[in-house]
């Protein structure tokens, strides 16, 4: 019977709080940019998003090196990253997201790049049963690596002095994974998230009307979902451009309801609600203890991710 080949549920990691070194474990560079699986059965490459959109027509350039440098036949799991200075960079990605024209695709000036680190398919053998670290070293020898296509590199064992090294080095943290373990899509514990910075997707269930000279909302109200209730986790009033003010209170308006989406009393003056359909990407700095978000901002519009699927990461 024939592999298919095509989108699959990629693998997840769970955040964790544990650092550890163990022989057992390969330990990668946590990147910030958006999942992507590959996949190719002899014809062009195809890029399917997290939730299983195709990708080709906004990262053209991606499509070309799979071409070139791939098999005729392969899913292989990775990001595509934007760069800002030696850091990978979500908000720097933002402008090139959901434009799908050549020509300003280009006008962005943003150059982006493909890491893949797992191998699900290669030529008409599924390996997703395989230990990770054959499926690595089989993924190393089926591409060629020229950019815009990079190979993820690992560390063995040294998971804490790595994650000391990523944190030193501004990243976004190391991804922990059982070097034995196959290809499982969904969550599970043989992927772990070491965060460096505290961010995660939220849901976004309202804003508030802007103030003095700012034009499109003063802040998104956000929170999670937690046994099907969606919580209230904070507002988030920076971190935007004037363009994505501008943008974002556009799709605020047509998404307009009467009432709060939340679970709970929101504490704020003359909010505007929404349907909770957004999901945006938040960097802050901790939890407080009652379960608000402290100093967060704004980093991202995210569509790759449905929003009841979010839940508080830590």
């Amino acid at each position: 019977m024939e592999t298919e080949v095509g989108w699959r549920e990629p693998m997840l990691a769970t955040l964790t709080q544990r650092r550890f070194s163990s022989e057992d474990w390969l330990f990668e560079r946590k990147l910030d940019g958006v999942r992507v699986l590959c996949s190719r059965d002899g014809g062009r490459p195809t890029l399917w998003s997290r939730n299983g959109h195709v990708l080709n027509d906004s990262y053209p350039e991606l499509v070309e090196a799979l071409t070139t440098h791939g098999g005729p036949r392969f899913v292989a799991d990775g990001e595509i990253v934007a760069f800002d200075g030696p850091q990978t960079s979500f908000a720097k990605l933002q402008p090139r997201i959901h434009l799908t024209d050549p020509a300003r695709i280009a006008e962005t000036g943003v150059q982006v790049y493909c890491y893949l680190f797992d191998l699900l398919v290669l030529d008409h053998a599924d390996v997703t049963g395989l230990p990770l670290r054959k499926r690595k070293q089989l993924l190393r020898n089926a591409f060629g690596w020229v950019d815009p296509l990079r190979y993820s590199n690992h560390r063995n064992a040294d998971g804490e002095r790595y994650f000391d090294y990523a944190c030193s080095h501004g990243w976004e943290g190391l991804v922990a994974k059982r070097a034995d373990s196959p290809y499982r899509g969904g969550r599970g514990s043989d992927w772990l998230k070491f965060k460096c910075v505290k961010d995660q997707e939220f849901v976004v269930g309202g804003f508030t009307k802007p103030g003095g000279s700012r034009s499109g909302f003063g802040a998104l109200l956000v929170g999670y979902y937690d046994s099907g209730k969606l919580r209230y986790a904070g507002k988030v009033g920076t971190g935007y451009t004037e363009t994505t003010l501008r943008d974002l209170a556009g799709t605020l308006g047509e998404l307009r309801r009467d009432t709060s989406p939340f679970d709970e009393v929101v504490p704020e003056r003359g909010p505007r609600w929404v349907e909770p359909k957004l999901v945006v990407q938040v960097r802050f700095s901790e939890w407080t203890a009652d379960g608000k978000l402290r100093h967060p901002r704004f980093t991202g519009l995210r569509d790759d991710k449905p929003p009841t699927s979010v839940i508080r990461e830590g």
